[in-house]
């Protein structure tokens, strides 16, 4: 009798704790929020790549054998400079029968038959040695690889090409040197687009600003655009804004219960943060509904202002 007793008031209390669980209904809970003056902007970042504004691949014009090298890689070189020295074949052959013969059989036909020297194309620095002295080589073979100076290429989605213009200031960080960055430039936006994964880009180049000795022909690199920026103006976090049609509006804390509704007037939107031109100022308390609230986030990737401080209500 006892154990059924238990048994009971044990389904009692179950049950019991059940329906409260369950009639329990979630309260709404909202911020109590500031508008703030500060700095806002767009900005976005890029994917790209080091590489010479200009590849020139030296090649021979002749095919015979490498005798000197006279460049390393990296070593700036004047355009005219001579940076190698080759025997024709025929000219290798009679070298090598002359040593059968002495060096003064060597020298008569060094002498009689000079060497064809390679000659600097341009103006820049070495990039690749591709050869050393005494290979083999035919007017295929790549010598040496110049370029003229190294730029960064990145491609840009069309969707983001309106953020972009020449002469617009950019900071490239390396993925090989994560704690430096170099500022640079755009300088050129193509006007033919590419297809990449079913995405229509364009390519843009950035020149940085002076030619650091960090920068390798090929380094994977991050590039960070500011497209648009103002200080000192008001700003509140975009999940505050709620827009009706083609109106925007904030709810501010009044005597009323619940708030009301201000229309304001805003300006650059970052995803993150707006900024309110008009409509409420630093003195209005701001309520923003957490979880539920209507955002109007732009598109851009990125860009902000340090997080406000919130007060719960």
């Amino acid at each position: 009798m006892k154990k059924i007793i238990i048994i009971t008031l044990v389904l009692i209390l179950a049950v019991s704790g059940y329906l409260f669980f369950k009639g329990k209904k979630k309260t709404a809970t909202e911020q109590e929020i500031n508008p703030k003056i500060g700095t806002i902007s767009i900005d976005f970042r890029l994917n790209g790549s080091v590489e010479p504004r200009n590849r020139l691949e030296i090649k021979p014009q002749v095919s015979g054998r490498i005798e000197d090298v006279l460049v390393v890689e990296g070593q700036k070189i004047k355009k005219g400079e001579i940076i190698a020295w080759m025997s024709s074949t025929d000219r290798a052959t009679l070298i090598d029968l002359a040593r059968s013969k002495g060096d003064a059989e060597v020298k008569k036909w060094e002498d009689t038959y000079k060497p064809t020297p390679i000659i600097s194309p341009i103006t820049g620095f070495i990039i690749l040695r591709n050869k050393e002295p005494g290979q083999t080589v035919t007017t295929a073979d790549v010598l040496l690889v110049m370029a003229d100076e190294l730029i960064v290429k990145a491609q840009v989605d069309e969707t983001d090409l309106r953020n972009i213009y020449l002469d617009q200031k950019a900071m490239i960080t390396l993925d090989a040197y994560p704690g430096k960055s170099f500022p640079g430039k755009i300088e050129h936006i193509a006007y033919e687009s590419t297809v990449v994964s079913n995405v229509t880009v364009y390519e843009v180049k950035i020149n940085p600003a002076r030619a650091p000795q960090y920068f390798r022909a090929g380094m994977s690199s991050t590039i960070e655009i500011v497209s648009q920026k103002k200080d000192d103006v008001l700003i509140l976090p975009a999940d505050a804004v709620v827009e009706k049609g083609r109106r925007k509006f904030v709810k501010v804390k009044t005597k009323k219960p619940g708030g009301e509704l201000k229309q304001v007037e805003t300006g650059i939107n970052n995803g993150k943060f707006v900024e309110i031109v008009s409509g409420v100022t630093e003195e209005d308390t701001v309520l923003i509904s957490n979880g539920d609230s209507i955002s109007s986030r732009g598109t851009s990737r990125s860009g902000g202002i340090p997080g406000m401080p919130g007060r719960p209500h």
